[in-house]
């Protein structure tokens, strides 16, 4: 599988520049207030604004077995101690990206459904009946969770964009299926207002889609790019900061293609690396935003510090 991923085609042609540059603090209306907050992180890329949003955390047991497939558990736990990481327990976290163009407020996943994504917009001072655009990178359920509340849209005026090859293998589940209940229940009563995108397509001037599939049929990641700056919103493509990224190679059991996912990994880690591009993953620690670098033969995400707080 090859993922049209390069400095001339998907990605665009200009020249990378490292992030923390030009990053700076969003001082938006009542930002000062909500410097401190911790469930949402604002920063700018050119003449963006992109929020983090954390809609939940929780730990799980069972790490290797979710995270190193086909790992020895003397490597799996290798790594993990040169981590400083236990290897019996991962740490999740659930984060749902706002982008700000000027023009619209777009919002990328939506969360468990357990009021976290409206808690967190709340705290960047944005109402859901603000929200332009909803993307939806793909349909497990944390990332669609937060689309209704209460049997109604959450976000009453948003236009919807997926991948069609997403939806429709979701939509063709038979009853019984877990996620294709949920896409029933959540996605396809919005159908109406969803418009599907296709590897290259932009949602907005800007923000581009690029087939990342493996971890389920239609999984896109975003690249944003504003006055040179450029990010890429890399959704499941890696689930956990260490192990996806020190072994691109080890299955994850979230996978459903796990040849598929792991050339995804290989090729947009290595694109991250080579340009110096940052990312924002969804299930990184929060504020989920970091770099990445080639390590050996796999990578490292290194997480943001101050280089987009100020």
């Amino acid at each position: 599988m090859t993922i049209k991923l390069t400095r001339r085609a998907a990605l665009g042609s200009a020249a990378a520049l490292p992030f923390a540059a030009a990053a700076t603090p969003l001082l938006a209306a009542g930002a000062e207030a909500k410097a401190n907050s911790t469930i949402a992180k604002s920063f700018t890329l050119g003449d963006f604004t992109v929020t983090t949003l954390l809609d939940g955390s929780l730990p799980r047991d069972g790490a290797k077995e979710i995270f190193g497939g086909g790992a020895s558990d003397e490597d799996f736990a290798k790594v993990s101690a040169d981590n400083f990481i236990s290897p019996e327990v991962a740490q999740f976290f659930f984060t749902p990206t706002l982008v700000n163009t000027g023009s619209e407020l777009v919002l990328f996943d939506t969360g468990l459904g357990k009021g976290g994504i409206q808690a967190a917009l709340a705290d960047a001072d944005v109402t859901p009946d603000q929200i332009n655009v909803v993307v939806i990178t793909h349909m497990h359920p944390d990332h669609i969770g937060g689309m209704t509340t209460n049997d109604a849209p959450t976000f009453p005026n948003a236009r919807y964009v997926t991948a069609s090859p997403e939806y429709d293998f979701w939509a063709a589940q038979e009853a019984g299926n877990r996620v294709g209940d949920m896409v029933a229940a959540k996605v396809t009563p919005l159908a109406e207002k969803m418009t599907f995108i296709e590897d290259g397509g932009e949602v907005a001037s800007g923000i581009t889609a690029v087939a990342a599939h493996g971890h389920t049929p239609g999984h896109t990641v975003y690249h944003l790019e504003s006055n040179g700056q450029r990010l890429v919103l890399t959704a499941d493509l890696a689930n956990h900061y260490v192990w996806s990224f020190a072994h691109p190679e080890w299955e994850v059991r979230f996978d459903m293609d796990k040849a598929a996912a792991t050339a995804s990994r290989r090729n947009v880690l290595g694109m991250l690396a080579a340009d110096k591009v940052p990312m924002i993953g969804y299930h990184m620690p929060f504020p989920a935003a970091g770099f990445v670098e080639t390590r050996g033969d796999g990578f490292r995400f290194v997480p943001v510090s101050y280089q987009m707080m100020g």
